[in-house]
């Protein structure tokens, strides 16, 4: 014992002092700090990130030689060899370009751009900061081939290569793994409640179809958001933005957006952090009063007029057929009078969000376990098939993961509930049967006619006069009276009788990936998987979910291997082969592969080229809605939703005097065995002749599929940085939603009785999930250039093709969405060092005109030109950078859709602190 305790307390000793400590800073080769840079001990996991002043201290448990690097996003990596303890290390980093960012999500592994073997754009922490963007989200829209459409102030839709929708289910959303897709409607509501942006680290999106490596969803593209991790970036980070929102229809309004960051790193085993975000505004009013109906006009004009942001002018009817076929009423449609939208919400845009994480590394290296919750809660106008403002909506989510270089098993949960949201338009028709039904309206509305044409009156005078009279008792917007009839609709959620948007779905997801480079030496190979179960609960209100909850799930897994082959010393070959099987237990499985070739030239060139297959099942809302929009029904197409939906109608005079009862009950399923095309309705309501009918009786829904072969070039050619890259895809079984018009009675195709239904509008219009008979391709191109000029300001544009092919005469009900400009170009200027701690940005965007479909309306949008702008200061004294900036500068709004608010200016000063 007398040996050993000395011998002991001497290795103890030298434990305890076996450790080094560095100091030292990270400046850019214009002198200026790099805050928020990693310094890291080569060959370990032991590092820290400088401060906002570009400093840092690391303290190493060993004793020198040994290497320290220092690298940030957007500069060349640097190495400085340790000798002595207390050594002070002074890393002047070189600007990098773009491609030598490293992303991730191309792969699913760490990889220069560069070499990346499919196209891939990246958001980082420097274009965050430098964005003339409101926020980092919305800065997304300046990238190269990316599409951000608004929907209003605080949801908007990121979509690439076509095929853009609000409610876009063929795009995926994904933060640090997790789908933030809401479980009710199954497609990402923007960044309502998403990151904060003091949190990001970076933003990566993938173009065009990824199943191969993440399944059914990803068909058109993938956004990928990480944070940052409370072991690299510790502290407090604060934002605070204030401004004004202008537009012509809603005025000024204050608009305010806040964030707040809190990480700490307790030891190298345990770190924590929380971020809170908060943003209030008011949101972009909506005013198209143009008529939906061929006819055109005005409310004062037209009898049936449908204005496109007027609700309950929907309800229409044939005032012939309503009165039994009189022969003194015109066959003609007559429309109730509507409420604007302005009368139905006030225009709230709110967006509260908040999320944790704790982190431990049980053994100080890269082995991770950490659970991350988050929560947020948004108000906002959402467009589908009607307008709906989503007020109060909650989102949680929940996981675990536990990760290391090698691998990650994560399992997670998303729910939702839909609060205090509800159908503008629904609301709408409620109000007004409210105080008089509509067989009472267009009673009265029939009975006034006749008599003032018997009394000698033109036809124009005696609608006047029936309109006039049907609306005696109407409830004006402003009232108590209207205001407790859209209370007592909004808090209904039967949508016979109220417009409540109520649901509580959530759905349970896992996956796994394993990358075996550390175990084999011949090529990278990666294996994983996911599992996902879906649990749908709108007690009737969206989904044929009446009864219960409705659960369903599927799975997929995939394989990946990558081989790097040095051809000589000036070329490299990198080879990548992708499989994945995915499986939904109402459809046959489906096997996607992609394979990718890229070639380096001389280090400065890279040529690339892929073909792949993906595929997406149909959404939960192919599968199982059952929505009365009010103007047509929405059902979805699961072997057993067919007839989970049903209603009754009431039939006409003139159907009753066929012998018809005065209500029939109609299930769901008669769109699809019982229904006629709806531009043969048309058309036969335009001639009498009951010939030009076609029977619809579309096909259940089955996977869509695409082929997508994809070609690239990226390289340095004297100063300049070139991203080319141009794709085509093609469709097979590609998923659509048809209108359709069921009979209340007869059979479709019996020249007869379903003929007759007709004529008396004792139908159903319904819209249904199918897939299209028709052959679908779409292709495109995209240039990106880059440069600097004058010296030391950056300057870039890009230029964006996109073509949609298919024969629309032979498929005139077939409508794909494509809502895409064939013409985009994007451009953007600035000096993040115009002189000391000063700095500016302008943005340009211009977008051809296209055509917009969707369920809500139909209709061209202008070609427009959007022109962003900030400038900045940074202080370093208080780790400070002040902005001050203005989106849509020039003042001319513009809309990206159909039935959305004109989209105005937005001015604002922010104030962010500490945010590395």
């Amino acid at each position: 014992m007398k040996t050993i305790i000395p011998f002991l307390l001497l290795l103890f000793c030298g434990i305890s002092y076996s450790q080094t400590t560095i100091t030292g800073s990270v400046v850019d080769d214009n002198s200026q700090p790099i805050p928020g840079a990693n310094i890291i001990v080569m060959g370990t996991s032991t590092g820290t990130v400088t401060d906002f002043d570009g400093n840092f201290t690391l303290t190493y448990n060993q004793n020198p030689p040994f290497s320290l690097q220092a690298s940030s996003v957007g500069f060349e990596s640097m190495t400085i060899e340790i000798t002595q303890n207390n050594q002070v290390a002074s890393f002047i980093l070189k600007e990098g370009t773009a491609l030598d960012e490293v992303v991730i999500s191309a792969s699913r592994t760490p990889e220069r751009i560069f070499e990346s073997p499919v196209t891939v754009e990246r958001f980082g922490l420097k274009e965050i900061k430098n964005t003339a963007s409101a926020d980092f989200y919305d800065g997304l829209e300046n990238l190269k081939g990316v599409d951000v459409n608004t929907n209003s102030l605080t949801f908007k839709s990121v979509n690439t290569r076509g095929f853009a929708t609000f409610a876009n289910n063929r795009f995926m959303q994904l933060v640090d793994g997790m789908d933030n897709s809401t479980p009710a409607l199954n497609f990402p509501i923007g960044n309502l409640v998403g990151m904060t942006e003091t949190d990001v680290q970076s933003v990566e999106l993938l173009p065009g179809a990824s199943s191969a490596l993440y399944g059914a969803n990803a068909f058109n593209g993938i956004l990928f958001m990480r944070s940052k991790s409370p072991f690299d970036h510790s502290g407090i980070s604060v934002s605070y933005k204030a401004g004004i929102t202008s537009q012509e229809a809603a005025g000024d309004n204050q608009y305010i957006d806040y964030s707040i960051r809190v990480a700490h790193k307790f030891s190298e085993k345990f770190a924590a952090k929380v971020n809170f975000g908060y943003l209030k505004g008011t949101d972009w009013a909506a005013t198209n009063y143009d008529d939906l109906n061929s006819d055109g006009g005005t409310r004062e004009s037209n009898i049936n007029y449908n204005g496109v942001n007027v609700y309950g002018d929907v309800v229409a009817a044939n005032i012939r057929a309503e009165s039994g076929g009189l022969g003194i009423v015109p066959d003609v449609f007559v429309s109730r009078t509507g409420y604007e939208e302005r009368d139905l919400t006030n225009y709230e845009a709110k967006s509260v969000k908040a999320d944790w994480g704790l982190y431990f590394r049980p053994w100080e290296n890269d082995f991770e376990i950490q659970y991350v919750g988050k929560v947020g809660t948004g108000t906002t106008i959402y467009q589908g098939s009607n307008r709906y403002n989503i007020n109060n909506f909650f989102q949680q989510q929940h996981k675990i993961e536990i990760k290391n270089d090698n691998f990650f098993l994560r399992g997670y949960v998303v729910g939702d509930n839909a609060g205090d949201s509800y159908d503008m338009l629904l609301t709408a028709v409620q109000i007004n049967r409210s105080w008089k039904s509509d067989t009472e309206w267009f009673g009265d509305y029939i009975r006034t006619y006749v008599g003032a044409t018997l009394s000698g009156a033109t036809d124009t005078q005696a609608h006047a006069a029936a309109r006039t009279q049907a609306e005696t008792g109407r409830i004006l917007p402003g009232t108590p009276e209207f205001q407790a009839a859209l209370n007592r609709s909004i808090n209904d959620p039967s949508l016979l009788t109220g417009s409540k948007f109520q649901d509580a779905s959530k759905y349970y997801h896992a996956d796994a990936n394993y990358n075996l480079s550390h175990l084999i030496d011949f090529a990278e190979i990666q294996v994983g998987g996911s599992f996902r179960q879906y649990n749908l609960n709108s007690s009737g209100s969206i989904y044929t979910d009446l009864d219960g909850p409705i659960d369903y799930s599927e799975f997929g897994v995939y394989t990946q291997i990558q081989k790097d082959l040095e051809l000589n010393e000036n070329l490299k070959l990198k080879l990548t082969g992708s499989m994945r099987y995915d499986k939904s237990e109402f459809f046959d499985g489906f096997v996607s592969p992609r394979i990718s070739a890229g070639l380096t030239v001389n280090k400065n060139h890279n040529i690339r080229a892929s073909v792949q297959t993906g595929f997406r099942n149909p959404t939960t809302q192919d599968l199982f809605i059952g929505l009365d929009t009010g103007q047509e029904v929405l059902i979805g197409s699961a072997p057993d939703n067919l007839s989970r939906y049903s209603r009754p109608y009431d039939v006409s005079l003139s159907g009753q005097l066929l012998g018809q009862p005065a209500v029939i009950n109609q299930e769901g399923g008669a769109g699809y065995t019982n229904s006629y095309t709806i531009s043969s309705v048309n058309a036969y309501r335009a001639t009498g002749d009951a010939n030009v009918l076609e029977v619809a009786n579309p096909d259940i829904i089955q996977p869509e599929q695409v082929t997508s072969a994809e070609i690239g070039y990226r390289g340095k050619v004297e100063g300049f940085i070139i991203d080319f890259s141009a794709y085509y895809n093609s469709y097979q079984d590609f998923i659509s939603q048809a209108d359709v018009v069921s009979p209340l009675y007869g059979t479709v195709g019996d020249n007869g009785l379903s003929v007759s239904a007709l004529d008396n509008d004792d139908t159903q219009r319904y819209n249904i999930y199918t897939n299209s008979e028709a052959e679908v391709n779409s292709y495109g191109a995209s240039l990106g250039i880059s440069t600097k000029v004058f010296g030391d300001f950056d300057l870039s544009g890009s230029y964006t093709y996109a073509k949609l092919d298919f024969d629309q005469q032979r498929f005139p009900d077939f409508v794909t969405n494509f809502n895409t400009p064939e013409h985009k170009f994007k451009a953007t200027f600035g000096n993040t060092d115009l002189f000391k701690n000063f700095g500016f940005n302008i943005s340009y965007r211009f977008s051809d005109d296209y055509y917009w479909e969707n369920t809500f309306a139909d209709g061209l949008i202008p070609e427009y030109h959007v022109v962003d702008a900030q400038i900045n200061l940074r202080v370093p004294s208080f780790k400070s950078t002040l902005k001050v900036g203005a989106t849509n500068l020039l003042g001319d709004e513009y809309f990206q859709a159909i039935g959305t608010g004109f989209i105005g200016s937005m001015y604002y000063v922010s104030w962010t602190i500490n945010n590395l």
